[in-house]
C-alpha cells in the first residue's frame, strides 16, 4: 500500500514541462528536438505563417497565430504585428500552459513573429507562476537593424522571464566557421535544442545524476541575461579540454565572467564516464565563477559517446556588451 502511495505521488510531483517554438526559427529547433525525441515534455509550434507551420509534424500542439489579422501569411518583419498576432491566441495558449512548471520559450529575434510574440507568451506564462526560461538568438553584427529589434525584444523578456539564454549568430563562426553555410546556421538549432532536451529530461527522468527541479529554479529565477558554452573533449584529460572549450567560446559576449549570478553544469559520457570526472568538471568551471555559490550540475549517460566527454555550462546573469548596444 506505501508503495502504491509513493509511486503515485512520483508521478503526480514531477515537474511538468513544454518548450514553445515561437515563429519560423523557434519552430524549426522544436522540430529538431521532437526528431531526436524528448521524454517528459510538450512540444508546442506557433506561428503567423500557416505554410511554414503545417510542415511541424512532429509537435505536439501547433497553433496558428493570428489567423485574423495575419490571414496566414506571416508579418511581415514587424514584431508589433507578431505581438498582436499572439494576442489572438492567449486563451488557447493559456489553457495549454497551465499546470506546467517548466517552460522553454524558443525563437530567432531580430524579425516579426518570434520577435514579437515572445514577451507576449513571457507574459501569459509569469501570470501562470511557471519558470521561465528564453532561449533565443540574435542576427550577424552586419544585420544593425536586425540585432537593435532584438534587443529590445530581450529587454521586454527581462520582465516576464526568469533567464533569457542568448546565443549570438555573430559567435557561431568562432564555433562552426569552417562548415557549410547551412550547416553552420543548423548549429544554434543543435544548441539550444540539445540545451531544451538535455535539461528537461536530466529533470523528469532517471539520470546519473538529475538535477532537481527547485535547484533550477534558485539558479534560472530572476537570473536575467544569460551565456551558454558547449565543449566536448575526448583522450587524456578530456574533462579539461571540454570545460576550457565550453568557457574559452561562450555564444555571447560576456563583460566579466566572474560577475555570473549563476552556474548550471550538465555533462554527457559514455560508460566509462567517472565520478572524478564529474567532480573535476564542476571545479574546473568553479575557478571561473569563485563569485557565485548558486551552482547546479547534472550528468547522464549516453553510450553513443564512449571515448568522450560533452560539457554543457549556463552562465546566469551575465552583463553582455550586445545589451548595452556595442
Amino acid at each position: 500500500m506505501v508503495n502504491e502511495k509513493l509511486a503515485e505521488f512520483v508521478k503526480t510531483s514531477k515537474p511538468s514541462v513544454a518548450v514553445v517554438g515561437l515563429g519560423g526559427a523557434g519552430c524549426n529547433i522544436t522540430t529538431w528536438i521532437a526528431e531526436k525525441g524528448m521524454a517528459g515534455g510538450k512540444i508546442i509550434a506557433a506561428n503567423t505563417d500557416v505554410n511554414h507551420l503545417s510542415t511541424m509534424s512532429k509537435a505536439d500542439k501547433l497553433v496558428l497565430l493570428g489567423e485574423k489579422l495575419c490571414k496566414g501569411h506571416g508579418c511581415g518583419g514587424y514584431p508589433e504585428m507578431g505581438a498582436q498576432a499572439t494576442k489572438e491566441n492567449l486563451t488557447e495558449l493559456r489553457a495549454e500552459l497551465e499546470g506546467t512548471n517548466l517552460v522553454f520559450l524558443v525563437a530567432g529575434l531580430g524579425g516579426g513573429t518570434g520577435t514579437g510574440a515572445i514577451p507576449v507568451v513571457g507574459e501569459v506564462t509569469k501570470e501562470l507562476g511557471c519558470l521561465t526560461i528564453a532561449c533565443v538568438t540574435i542576427p550577424f553584427k552586419i544585420e544593425q537593424f536586425r540585432r537593435e529589434k532584438a534587443r529590445e525584444a530581450i529587454k521586454a523578456l527581462a520582465a516576464s522571464c526568469d533567464a533569457t539564454i542568448v546565443i549570438d549568430n555573430g559567435k557561431l563562426r568562432e564555433v562552426a566557421g569552417n562548415l557549410p553555410l547551412k550547416e553552420a546556421l543548423a548549429v544554434a538549432n543543435a544548441l539550444i535544442g540539445a540545451f531544451v532536451k538535455n535539461i528537461t529530461e536530466t529533470i523528469t527522468q532517471p539520470s546519473l545524476i538529475n538535477l532537481d527541479y527547485a535547484d533550477l529554479r534558485a539558479v534560472m529565477e530572476r537570473g536575467g541575461v544569460s551565456a551558454i558554452g558547449i565543449g566536448e573533449g575526448d583522450g587524456e584529460d578530456r574533462v579539461a579540454k571540454a570545460v576550457s572549450q565550453a568557457l574559452a567560446v561562450p555564444l555571447l559576449d560576456i563583460s566579466d565572467m566572474s560577475a555570473t549570478y549563476g552556474v548550471l553544469i550538465h555533462i554527457v559520457g559514455g560508460e566509462d564516464l567517472t565520478l572524478e570526472e564529474v567532480a573535476v568538471t564542476g571545479e574546473l568551471i568553479m575557478d571561473k565563477v569563485p563569485n557565485t555559490k548558486r551552482v547546479i550540475w547534472g550528468a547522464k549517460v549516453d553510450d553513443q559517446i564512449t571515448g568522450r566527454v560533452r560539457v554543457m555550462a549556463v552562465l546566469t546573469g551575465v552583463k553582455s556588451p550586445f545589451m548595452e548596444g556595442e
